[in-house]
């Protein structure tokens, strides 16, 4: 009975030597390679936001925080706006193009769980200085329902769950998200250069500048008219760029216009061929460059005018400084005065 005993006592030795030598193993790799027996294949081509279809459907703002702003797109009665600009909206198919991504993304291949190597991939937590992205839609109530933490190397999008330590490559589209100007939809105006006809420059205190196109002149050919028809031309160049000006507005911002704190310190005035003048004001505000504009039409059945307004009447688009140099140009750099000036 013994002997018995003493073989069950020496295969459950063995036994537990082998497990012991199994685990030490394992412990071992984990030491120098820093992996671990990975759970996150059953993922792998699964939704990363299952069920986003009808989440989608409950969404009433969608927040984005980078390292360097936020921003907040929100459902109104004229469409998605964004809060932090007082309103203005954004454009439908950069919107358009947020649910279809979220809806059909889908992990694609595990990366590091270590957090020290996230920014390498563009998901570090923003709330802390990462280099990621961080998606949150909110329902009515303000509560965030669904969230992801996104970024890009390269052609590749990354994604992984703010709570978790599990990063991932993942297959499907995203909208960039670190330029907040990019979703608002700034397309003020299409004015071809070639259409403008005449500008006229007024500066702050009523001194003024009439320029022509030349007939049948070149695209940048604009001269002195009456009663500037006597006044000197510095350069080409010099009436050029505030008459083509308008022909190349690109907002990089805009904020409510009753949110200006100066006065205009110059108007300018562009004329087409055929009947549409437009009038911008710009100003020079503690936060930046900025212009207002408002267009007329003459003629019955005139539309362009009324698109213009719609999206640009009660808005201060903000512009680089260079660009706004156009709208404000002081008259004596353009023109050399043959005589005293009319009055204003």
């Amino acid at each position: 009975m013994s002997e018995v005993q003493d073989h069950a006592r020496a295969r459950i030795v063995a036994w537990m030597a082998g497990v012991s030598a199994l685990l030490l193993v394992l412990l071992l790799l984990i030491n120098v390679t820093g992996t671990r027996p990975d759970s996150r294949a059953g993922r792998i081509g699964q939704p990363v936001l299952p069920g986003m279809t009808a989440t989608l459907e409950g969404v009433d703002r969608v927040r984005i925080t980078t390292a360097d702003t936020i921003y907040t797109l929100a459902r109104s009665p004229r469409g998605w706006i964004m809060q932090e600009t007082g309103g203005y909206p954004v454009r439908i198919a950069r919107m358009a193009a947020l649910a279809a991504g979220l809806e059909t993304l889908s992990w694609d291949e595990a990366k590091t769980r270590d957090p020290a190597k996230f920014d390498r991939i563009g998901l570090g937590d923003p709330r802390t200085g990462g280099a990621g992205a961080l998606i949150e839609l909110m329902d009515t109530d303000g509560r965030v329902t669904s969230s992801l933490i996104t970024g890009r190397r390269g052609d590749r999008i990354y994604a992984r769950r703010p709570q978790e330590d599990a990063a991932f490559r993942v297959s499907g589209e995203l909208p960039p998200f670190y330029r907040r100007e990019t979703w608002l939809d700034l397309d003020v105006i299409d004015l071809p250069a070639e259409v403008i006809r005449a500008v006229r420059l007024v500066e702050a205190n009523g001194s003024s500048l009439y320029l022509q196109r030349v007939v049948g002149g070149g695209p940048r050919d604009f001269r002195p008219a009456p009663p500037n028809q006597n006044d000197r031309l510095i350069s080409r160049m010099a009436a050029s760029a505030p008459a083509l000006a308008l022909s190349r507005l690109a907002p990089t911002d805009v904020k409510p216009a009753d949110s200006l704190e100066t006065r205009p310190v110059a108007r300018h005035f562009t004329m087409t061929h055929d009947g549409l003048e437009v009038a911008v004001n710009a100003y020079k505000e503690a936060d930046g460059f900025y212009i207002t504009l408002h267009a007329v039409e003459a003629g019955e059945g005139a539309r362009r005018a009324e698109t213009i307004n719609q999206k640009s009447d009660g808005w201060a688009f903000r512009l680089s400084e260079y660009d706004w140099n156009d709208f404000s140009p002081r008259i004596d750099q353009i023109i050399r005065r043959s005589q005293a000036p009319p009055p204003p």
